[in-house]
């Protein structure tokens, strides 16, 4: 045998030796035994049970933990006493979409939606009051309740600038409803629960405090309670309850810097109870929401206006313009004068002067408090009824020739149809209200589009249908009016006509 090849094999077989070597001890240390090594044992297929002992005792016995002891049994009778009476809310329906072809014809595709939310039963007949937000444009409502019946709802009314709306469960019952309590004696730091379906997940409870009164998340819905209860997608609509089991706010929205993405962050937010209270039975008697109107177009106070005005006052709100046949006309206010009081109430905004207007019964007769050119003066106005197309102005006496017409007609001639916004959409940060739809034969038909968002009226922003309605017959009356809307993500200013005379 050659030489090279006889050490060639001698070096193979002492690393061989090495190699079987080292692993055999390894497996020796390891707890093994040789033979396991050498793949003669069948042990490592047998398991040996491990030997254990589990505590027989806790740490702390109930004597020793008795007030949190205590507090968790109420908290336990409160979730059982409050959750029974909270639903979840399954809506679904077809949503039309209008878009434009190449050649600038509109077409409409339609597609099915669906959405979740949380309700409150409220009366022993089967009355949910829910945010409007849940159920808006979708035509079919069904409520699932407590012990797992699936149920159909109708929708009785909507209050959408409260977002709030009130569905009767389509059974006889029984129900088990909560009570509204009284929102006005809620304190800051007091302890709430949020009960709701959040993300489908039924029959959720969070608990928390409320961690402030009087947030506003936009123009229209102001005086919210914030809470750091967990609220989430899927809770809204449902009930925030105190240690009573009372229904104090109807959680709302919640606050999110990821706006397509949106998640508890620790602040939340609910309606009182009160505001809740007025619009349900508003909407059980007559079937809508019942707000008072004055008819002004009102601006906050600012350097320049007092400037202008000569007023060195700090409290009120300047008056713009007049609604022809309004309560303000009849009560003799004139634009360039400041409202610095309501019924007693100091004014400090415009936006606190149209809340404190809505909320007064209709009818009742309030003090103005006017400074007009360096004079004070006391006015009386007789509140009258928003209507439901947010112009609410009473119709006035048959115009004289020559006479422009009633608001009422001057909204019909101009044929637009607008709703505000939905709590999504003010959280994404939008003002103004949205085109629902024009008159085929209306002065405005050629000029907007279903979809649009109309931002402002002659410069002057909107937050809402009443100050849209009420700045647009008041200007189209008497000129050309400007309104500066978004399409397609693009801001663009369209004309409306003035309304012709009557000869």
């Amino acid at each position: 045998m050659n030489p090279a090849f006889r050490r060639l094999l001698a070096l193979v077989a002492v690393f061989l030796t090495a190699f079987f070597a080292v692993s055999a001890m390894k497996s020796c240390g390891n707890g093994g035994r040789f033979l396991d090594f050498l793949g003669r044992s069948k042990s490592s297929d047998q398991f040996r049970p491990e030997k254990f002992t589990l505590p027989e005792k806790p740490p702390l016995s109930l004597g020793d933990v008795e007030l949190l002891s205590r507090l968790n049994d109420e908290y336990a009778n409160l979730t059982q006493a409050v959750v029974p009476s909270v639903v979840s809310i399954n809506t679904a329906g077809v949503r039309t979409e209008h878009l434009l072809d190449v050649w600038g014809r509109t077409r409409e595709r339609r597609y099915p939606t669906q959405g979740q939310g949380s309700g409150v039963i409220v009366t022993r007949e089967g009355h949910v009051v829910t945010n409007h937000h849940v159920i808006a444009g979708q035509q079919q409502i069904q409520v699932s309740l407590h012990n797992g019946k699936v149920l159909p709802a109708r929708l009785i009314g909507e209050d959408t600038l409260l977002d709030i709306a009130v569905l009767k469960i389509e059974d006889d019952g029984p129900f088990t409803p909560l009570k509204l309590g009284d929102s006005s004696q809620a304190k800051v730091g007091q302890m709430v629960f949020a009960v709701g379906n959040p993300f489908g997940l039924a029959e959720t409870v969070t608990q928390g405090i409320i961690s402030a009164k009087e947030r506003s998340i936009s123009d229209n819905q102001r005086d919210l309670f914030q809470t750091d209860a967990a609220i989430n997608p899927g809770n809204s609509g449902g009930p925030l309850v105190n240690l009573r089991g009372e229904i104090i706010g109807i959680n709302v929205a919640i606050y999110s810097p990821d706006k397509a993405n949106p998640g508890f962050q620790g602040v939340g937010f609910s309606i009182p109870s009160n505001d809740v209270k007025d619009a349900l039975f508003q909407i059980l008697e007559r079937g809508r929401p019942i707000r008072g109107f004055l008819g002004v177009q009102m601006r906050d106070l600012d350097p320049s206006v007092r400037s202008m005005l000569n007023y060195e006052g700090t409290d009120g709100s300047v008056v713009l313009g007049i609604s022809p046949g309004s309560p303000a006309q009849s009560a003799g206010l004139q634009p360039k004068d400041v409202v610095v009081s309501f019924n007693g109430d100091k004014i400090r905004s415009s936006t606190q002067l149209f809340d404190l207007v809505q909320k007064t019964r209709v009818g009742k007769t309030v003090a103005l408090g006017i400074w007009r050119a360096g004079e004070v003066l006391q006015l009386q106005a007789v509140i009258a009824e928003s209507g439901a197309t947010g112009t609410a102005m009473p119709s006035s006496p048959e115009a004289a020739q020559g006479r422009t017409r009633d608001a009422q007609e001057i909204l019909q001639t101009l044929g637009i149809e607008v709703r505000d916004l939905s709590v999504p959409e003010r959280m994404q940060g939008l003002r103004g209200v949205i085109v629902t739809g024009t008159t085929p034969n209306g002065l405005a038909a050629s000029q907007l589009k279903t979809g649009d968002l109309i931002m402002a009226v002659n410069n002057s922003r909107i937050s809402g249908a009443n100050e849209f309605f009420l700045n647009l017959a008041a200007s189209a009356a008497v000129q050309d009016t400007a309104l500066h809307i978004i399409r397609g993500g693009k801001m663009i200013r369209v004309t409306v006509p003035a309304i012709p005379r009557k000869e």
